[in-house]
């Protein structure tokens, strides 16, 4: 009598996985518990960034300098030098760290909404490479020396409205500015305005022009003083404050033309708007900074994995996620290897990489939705 074995339970296949467990959506009071956290990880930060150096000064040492330098008070006469070396030297170099990252951070938001590509940072529109032939025509051949010690800035933030112009014009069609159309022709300048560099600094005189280049493509904050600083931290505040207020339409744009138009959103005009204000915003950054990589792009998919997709909420911690940042790797690069500075970029890409392909891998995380 025969037998018959009972059939094999079937393998499960290799793709089977239990699925990733629910994630609880952000709320306001988790969104303002990590506003209020990095808000004070920021101002603890900025103390120690601007006691750190090559003259360490005591955290306590340090405030009690901020807070004469602040009020008005008094510095004892033996204390004169130290106390010019953190409120003329450092204390600039970390708000504009500060403010720059910042407005990476709120701009890389943006941007990554108004293309509808996760992979879009500040510079993908070409604003960098812009502002960096500016930089260079100036540094090589002397223009705007009536500006003096801002003619350099001047000129990257000249170089860098212009490449807005152009990208606008090749992009703009009849059917408006299309997301596709903006990156393509933004990577396709940017690779144009890099050729234009490459000849500025073949045919410079001396090798001063290839030394700016290096600065504008590398980034650095070694030129921040208190002149130049009211300018920049004022556009970017504002630039801040007006794309939080555009939250809701940027939500809207991130779902599709169509369904942002069944929404009432004009997408084009909001296209419009975001482009220009972002552009200024990435023009008065590099024109004080050079171009920093990576933080536009990063931060912002770290903070949406923090309190969610919205963009009220995500454009709320990103700018105080960027500066935290921004300060600590800006100290990295005058301490890392004193008395010599790291560029920013170099540490920026060290940084963000490893983030970004973490990201990648990471269960539960979609780039763009897939």
């Amino acid at each position: 009598m025969s037998q018959t074995s009972p059939p094999a339970a079937a393998a499960p296949a290799p793709a089977d996985r239990p699925p990733d467990p629910p994630r609880r959506p952000a709320t306001p009071a988790g969104t303002a518990i990590a506003a209020a956290v990095l808000a004070l990880a920021l101002a603890v930060s900025a103390v120690l960034a601007v006691g750190l150096g090559a003259a360490p000064v005591p955290p306590a040492e340090t405030a009690r300098h901020l807070w004469a330098a602040l009020t008005g008070g008094t510095i004892a006469a033996d204390e004169v030098t130290r106390h010019q070396i953190v409120w003329q030297i450092r204390t600039p170099r970390v708000v504009l760290a500060a403010v720059v990252g910042a407005g990476l951070g709120a701009v890389g938001t943006a941007v990554q909404a108004m293309v509808r590509n996760p992979l879009a940072d500040p510079y993908v529109l070409g604003v960098s490479s812009g502002a960096s032939v500016g930089a260079v025509l100036v540094g090589t051949f002397g223009a705007l020396s009536a500006l003096g010690i801002h003619a350099v800035a001047a000129g990257a933030f000249l170089g860098a409205l212009g490449a807005t112009l152009l990208v606008h014009a090749v992009a703009r069609s009849r059917t408006g500015l299309s997301p596709l159309r903006l990156v393509l022709t933004g990577v396709a300048l940017s690779f144009g305005f890099q050729a234009l560099m490459g000849v500025i600094v073949h045919l410079a005189p001396d090798g001063e022009a290839a030394s700016a280049l290096l600065f504008w493509t590398m980034g650095g904050f070694g030129a921040a003083s208190w002149e130049s600083l009211p300018v920049v931290a004022a556009g970017v505040t504002a630039g801040i404050l007006l794309l939080r207020a555009s939250a809701r339409q940027l939500d809207a744009a991130a779902l599709g033309d169509e369904t942002a138009a069944s929404l009432g959103v004009d997408t084009d005009r909001l296209r419009r708007k975001l482009f220009v204000l972002t552009a200024v915003m990435t023009g008065a950054m590099v024109a004080v900074s050079g171009a920093i990589g990576f933080v536009g792009l990063v931060v912002p998919h770290v903070v949406r994995i923090l309190v969610g997709a919205a963009h009220r909420r995500v454009l709320t911690v990103a700018p105080l996620a960027g500066a935290v940042l921004m300060v600590w790797v800006d100290l990295a690069s005058r301490t890392l290897a004193a008395p010599r500075e790291l560029p920013l970029g170099v540490l920026t890409a060290l940084l963000g990489v490893p983030v970004f392909i973490a990201l990648m891998r990471r269960r539960g995380y979609q780039f763009g939705g897939r």
